[in-house]
C-alpha cells in the first residue's frame, strides 16, 4: 500500500485532525493498544518497557555505546530531567537558542541554579559556527552545549552537524532536544557526535503524551551518579532502576502511554522506518506551503530553513484575518492548527506530522480557501 497516496481519510475514526506539533493525530490501533490494564511490577509490561528501550536506541545508532531511560511526564520534563542530572555541580551550561523552546532551556537553568551563557540568535536564522567557536575557544568553563534540532516556533530545522563539530572540536558535551524530530528526520548520533538524544512519546513516533525518553552515551552518563538536583527527576537513577530491575521504573509509570508507544514503533516500523515517514511528511509540508501561498498565506521562514515537521505563517495584512475566528472555522470542520510563538511577528502554525497522508494536506488546502472566502464576504 502507498500510504502516501492511498490512504483513506476516516472522519469517523478521527473526529478532529490535529495539525500541531505534539500531541498529534493518532490511528485507531495506537489508541486501542491502551486498552489493556497493566501492573507496573508485572513482567510482561517491563520487558514492554526493554524492548522499547532497545528500539528507540538502534532508530538512530547501531552502535553498542549507548543506552536510554524513560521518564513521567512531558518533553520538558525530560528536558529539565536531563540539564538538572548530567551537568555537574561546577560545570557550565552553554545554551544555542533561536526560539521559544531554546529559551526555555535556559529558564531551566536559572531554576536549577546551573551557570549558564544563552547564545541567542534570531528566530529566523540558524545559528551562527563561528560565533559557536569563539565562545567555546575564549569560555574554558562551559562544559555542556544543550540546543534544540527542530524549533517549533518557527519550524527551523537547525543545522545540528556542522554546530556538533564545532562542540566535539573543544571536547564538550552536546545534549540535544530532538523532541520534534526524533523519528521524523534520520539522525545517527553517533556520526553526528551527540551524547544525549532528548524526545518525547507523542511527536513522529506518534504515541501519545505521558512520558519522554533520553539517549545517551553510556560511558558519559555513568559519570553523573550524584550529579541530579531533584529526586523525582534524577536521570541517573531512573537508568540504573530499569537497568537492574528488568525495566522497572521508581515511581509509578504511565503504563497506558508505554503500550501506545510500543505500538506506535511498531507501526513506524511498518510503514518502512524513518526514511520513509520523513518523505510523507516533507511531502505533506511541501502540499501545505504551495498550496496556503496560492490562497495568501506565506511562510515566515525562507525555503531552506523549512523542517517538515511544522511551518509558521504569517498572518495576511488584511482587515478580515482574525486568528481567533479562522481558528475557530476551522475547529468547526474539523481541523486544529497552532497559534504562533513568534515574540516579534503575528504567525500562526501547522504541523505536518501524525497519521496524516497528503489527501488530508489537499483537504485542509481546500477548506480553508473556503473558510478564507468566507471571512472576506463577512467583513
Amino acid at each position: 500500500m502507498n500510504y502516501l497516496n492511498n490512504k483513506k481519510n476516516i472522519i469517523e475514526d478521527r473526529p478532529y485532525l490535529l495539525l500541531t506539533p505534539g500531541p498529534l493525530t493518532t490511528t485507531r490501533t495506537v489508541k486501542e493498544s491502551m486498552l489493556v490494564d497493566l501492573s507496573t511490577w508485572d513482567d510482561d509490561y517491563n520487558n514492554i518497557v526493554q524492548q522499547v528501550r532497545s528500539r528507540i536506541v538502534q532508530l538512530v545508532t547501531r552502535s553498542k555505546l549507548y543506552t536510554s531511560v524513560l521518564m513521567q511526564g512531558s518533553g520538558t520534563f525530560a528536558v529539565e530531567s536531563t540539564v538538572g542530572s548530567v551537568v555537574p555541580p561546577d560545570g557550565k551550561l552553554l545554551i544555542i537558542s533561536n526560539g521559544a523552546y531554546g529559551r526555555r532551556i535556559g529558564l531551566i537553568a536559572d531554576r536549577l541554579k546551573i551557570d549558564f551563557y544563552e547564545m541567542r540568535c534570531s528566530e529566523t536564522t540558524c545559528p551562527d559556527s563561528q560565533r559557536l567557536n569563539q565562545i567555546l575557544e575564549t569560555d574554558p568553563l562551559v562544559t555542556h552545549v544543550a540546543m534544540v534540532h527542530c524549533e517549533t516556533t518557527t519550524g527551523i530545522l537547525n543545522p545540528i552537524r556542522e554546530l556538533s563539530k564545532i562542540v566535539k572540536k573543544h571536547n564538550r558535551t552536546l545534549i540535544l532536544d530532538a523532541m520534534s524530530s526524533f523519528g521524523g528526520i534520520p539522525l545517527v548520533i553517533d556520526e553526528i557526535g551527540i551524547d544525549y538524544l532528548i524526545s518525547s512519546a507523542n511527536k513522529c513516533i506518534q504515541g501519545v503524551p505521558g512520558f519522554a525518553f533520553v539517549i545517551c552515551h553510556q560511558k558519559k552518563f555513568e559519570k553523573t551518579r550524584g550529579y541530579a538536583r531533584s529526586l523525582s527527576l534524577d536521570l541517573y537513577d531512573q537508568w540504573e532502576t530499569m537497568e537492574t530491575k528488568g525495566g522497572k521504573w521508581r515511581y509509578t509509570s504511565p503504563t497506558h502511554t508505554l503500550l501506545a508507544f510500543h505500538q506506535a514503533l511498531e507501526e513506524l516500523e511498518n510503514e518502512g522506518g524513518i526514511g520513509t515517514r520523513n518523505k510523507r511528511y516533507s511531502a505533506c509540508q511541501r502540499i501545505l506551503v504551495d498550496g496556503m501561498s496560492s490562497i495568501g498565506f506565506y511562510p515566515l521562514l525562507d525555503k531552506h530553513l523549512h523542517s517538515p515537521i511544522i511551518t509558521a505563517f504569517r498572518y495576511p495584512k488584511e482587515k478580515w484575518f482574525n486568528f481567533s475566528i479562522f481558528y475557530q472555522k476551522l475547529k468547526e470542520r474539523r481541523f486544529v492548527i497552532y497559534p504562533g510563538k513568534v515574540s516579534e511577528e503575528d504567525t500562526f502554525r501547522i504541523g505536518t506530522i501524525g497519521d496524516l497522508s497528503i489527501d488530508d494536506i489537499r483537504h485542509l488546502v481546500r477548506v480553508i480557501e473556503e473558510v478564507v472566502i468566507g471571512m472576506k464576504s463577512e467583513g
